[in-house]
């Protein structure tokens, strides 16, 4: 578990306070990345500067040994969990589980542009709630423009829908989101404990958008589009993928029950269809290799160290000055509200990465609230989350963009009514568990 920031001490090193030097190489080398993997120029992966950036922030004496140690510690756990999820997300989408779910889709929308939203919302936040916002990202938005077509209705809500339930809708569980993963680690609670906490604020942000798609898009779901021929899809899904992670759920449960750690339930899971899909010559040991996405845990574990290193010299300290102190429903909207706030300047997991370890210290309401910021925040601006810039990236592989203009707009409208629901949710639901 992640140790609880002792801000004043991890300051100091050798008993002395860091140089200003080396805070000022720390905050440089937190920028860069953070310029770089919004940019992304070429496409390059984030690791191209990230990994450099943490080896100077070390070899200079910007974070101390013992500090890089349970960084890395505590760090790995999740990465590889995320690396697990990462393997099992691309298999169900190799097997035509989202070809399945886009079919599934059409058929049940019998060509209603307002029933194809609701199903889009429903298939979308399951996708993120079990298999983590990047699967709805990468793997469900080009299936949304595919059914979209083939239905005969216009892509722009039901496509704006992927990315705000990529965000918005990883409330629910651990594996939803990585910002998650962290939370858990540190906090120390189940996998069932923290779905109890959250599943109202999460139905309560899921309403929240849903209203807000149908008044913001209201003109394009009373409308249709021709409807275009795309590629059959599977008549069933895809049962043994199904049967997997079905069971990779049940497991997460049982093993947070006796203290086991989940990556392992997660790599089980990931093996399992590695192993189907290499027998059924389905998949090729490169091709699962890639969808482990190396470079983005090298970026993961990276950042977490150059976080660290800027909240040792001097941030943790200011941070702490401004932060409440208690669990009360003003300051649960607090932390949420502070951690949107970073999450769109700074990106979301950096956001996390600070203010958790903070918010540990004043209970486990305040990290909660925290994870609420942090997720459902970034829909007001492009930059609150990487799934967000991916996103973009997708829509305009397909001929189509996202003016900055109208996804401000519609994150004006639907995030800060979301957020103020849902951590109103969360401190009710806290209040009444005693937490």
């Amino acid at each position: 578990m992640w140790s609880v920031i002792d801000s004043g001490r991890r300051r100091c090193k050798g008993g002395g306070m860091v140089s200003p030097a080396a805070e000022l190489l720390a905050v440089v080398a937190l920028l860069a990345i953070l310029g770089f993997a919004i940019t992304r120029p070429r496409g390059l992966p984030e690791a191209v500067v990230a990994v450099p950036a943490a080896v100077v922030v070390v070899l200079a004496g910007a974070i101390r040994t013992e500090r890089l140690v349970a960084e890395l510690s505590s760090l790995l756990p999740v990465v590889a969990f995320l690396a697990a999820v990462l393997v099992i997300s691309e298999l169900c989408g190799a097997a035509g589980l989202f070809r399945y779910a886009g079919s599934a889709m059409a058929r049940a929308s019998r060509g209603s542009p307002r029933r194809m939203l609701l199903l889009v919302f429903g298939v979308s936040a399951a996708t993120t709630a079990v298999l983590s916002l990047d699967a709805t990202v990468v793997l469900l938005t080009p299936v949304v423009f595919a059914t979209a077509s083939r239905v005969g209705v216009r892509p722009r809500p039901h496509v704006y829908a992927t990315t705000h339930l990529a965000n918005a809708g990883s409330l629910l569980l651990p594996v939803s989101n990585l910002t998650n993963l962290l939370a858990v680690a540190m906090l120390g609670i189940g996998f069932l404990q923290f779905a109890g906490y959250m599943v109202l604020p999460w139905l309560v942000v899921l309403a929240v958008e849903y209203a807000a798609f149908r008044w913001y898009f209201a003109g394009d779901l009373r409308l249709g589009a021709p409807p275009v021929a795309g590629e059959p899809a599977p008549d069933s899904p895809p049962w043994f993928v199904v049967a997997v992670v079905a069971a990779a759920l049940v497991g997460f449960v049982a093993a947070s029950a006796v203290g086991l750690d989940p990556a392992w339930v997660a790599a089980g899971g990931a093996v399992i269809l590695a192993a189907r899909a290499l027998w059924r010559r389905e998949a090729r040991p490169g091709e699962l290799l890639r969808a482990a996405n190396l470079p983005f845990l090298g970026f993961v574990l990276s950042l977490g160290v150059v976080v660290a290193a800027v909240v040792d010299n001097g941030l943790a300290v200011a941070m702490a000055a401004i932060v409440p102190a208690g669990t009360g429903w003003l300051d649960l909207l607090a932390w949420a509200g502070l951690a949107a706030v970073l999450a769109n300047l700074v990106n979301n997991l950096p956001a996390a990465l600070v203010l958790l370890p903070l918010a540990v210290t004043a209970g486990t309401p305040a990290a909660l609230a925290v994870l609420i910021g942090v997720n459902v925040g970034p829909n007001l601006t492009y930059v609150g989350s990487l799934a967000t810039l991916l996103w973009r990236r997708i829509v305009r592989a397909h001929d189509h963009d996202a003016p900055l203009g109208e996804f401000t707009a519609l994150g004006v409208l639907a995030t800060p009514v979301a957020i103020i629901a849902a951590t109103t949710a969360l401190w009710a639901v806290t209040s009444l568990m005693g937490a």
